[in-house]
């Protein structure tokens, strides 16, 4: 009898509680706008933080409450930016997606190497150790650090072993570009055809000592090519794609040392 008593006290006491938490949800619970939950609905889900934001929700009402502005989801693109614009009632302008680029074609069968690398398979290891093994301290370091943090595999190696990013599987969450320890890999425009595959400074004459296709900063690309859009700065040569680039392939055939490359 005293054990069937228990049972009904804990359950009438277990009914109370049920019906005291249910009216405090009732109360407490904070209602979401319909814009919010319109644009959180309408994200990509891939929570890959390229838009500066921990998640796709927290981006949403970042722009919701005028923190952020739409069109930063490089997963969404430009058809995200224009629905963005829909729900929150203004003109978005769209901007071209970016993607992610490894500005190095130093293989082995064109670089030089100045030590035998034989520690952990990391780019950011290896550049611990004298900057790596490479005669450029400025280039990729083939490890593949970059692949591992890729989250759709975007980045793979091509048959002269190095690493290439696949602009149609990249969803410009720049997490590549944070683990490159060299800076190697950075972000340009869907659209970029003409890019200068090299990220090393210093003088074509120190360039040409450890590595046959690195930019020497003669600037032939500058100056041989009327309204080039390229221009060097620090010996190094880069593309600025904000102008016109008409001229970019005359640019690309005149390079005597090949580094501006034909996407």
């Amino acid at each position: 009898m005293a054990i069937f008593l228990a049972f009904i006290v804990i359950a009438v006491l277990g009914l109370i509680l049920g019906i005291g938490l249910q009216f405090a949800e009732g109360k407490l619970k904070v209602e979401k706008d319909e814009k919010l939950e319109e644009l959180e609905a309408a994200m990509p889900g891939a929570n890959c933080g390229g838009c500066g934001f921990a998640g796709c929700s927290a981006y949403a009402e970042a722009v919701y409450k005028g923190e952020a502005e739409p069109g930063l989801c490089s997963p969404g693109g430009a058809a995200l930016a224009k629905k963005m614009g829909e729900i929150l009632g203004i003109e978005v302008e769209a901007k071209e997606r970016e993607v992610a680029f490894v500005f190095c074609q130093g293989s082995k069968d064109v670089t030089s190497t100045e030590y035998d690398y034989k520690g952990m398979s990391d780019c950011n290891a290896a550049a611990l150790l004298l900057g790596g093994p490479n005669g450029c301290k400025e280039g990729c370091l083939h490890l593949g650090s970059c692949m591992a943090v890729c989250p759709v595999g975007a980045i793979s190696r091509n048959e002269k072993g190095n690493l290439v990013v696949d602009k149609e599987k990249c969803i410009g969450c720049k997490k590549c570009t944070k683990v490159c320890p060299n800076g190697v890999i950075k972000m340009v425009p869907y659209s970029a055809k003409y890019i200068v595959a090299c990220n090393n400074h210093e003088s074509g004459a120190k360039v040409r000592t450890y590595c046959q296709v690195g930019c020497i900063g003669c600037k032939m690309c500058e100056l041989k090519v009327e309204n080039s859009p390229f221009k060097v700065d620090n010996f190094l040569s880069c593309n600025d794609y904000s102008k016109d680039q008409s001229n970019a392939r005359a640019a690309f055939e005149i390079c005597p040392k090949k580094c501006i490359i034909e996407r």
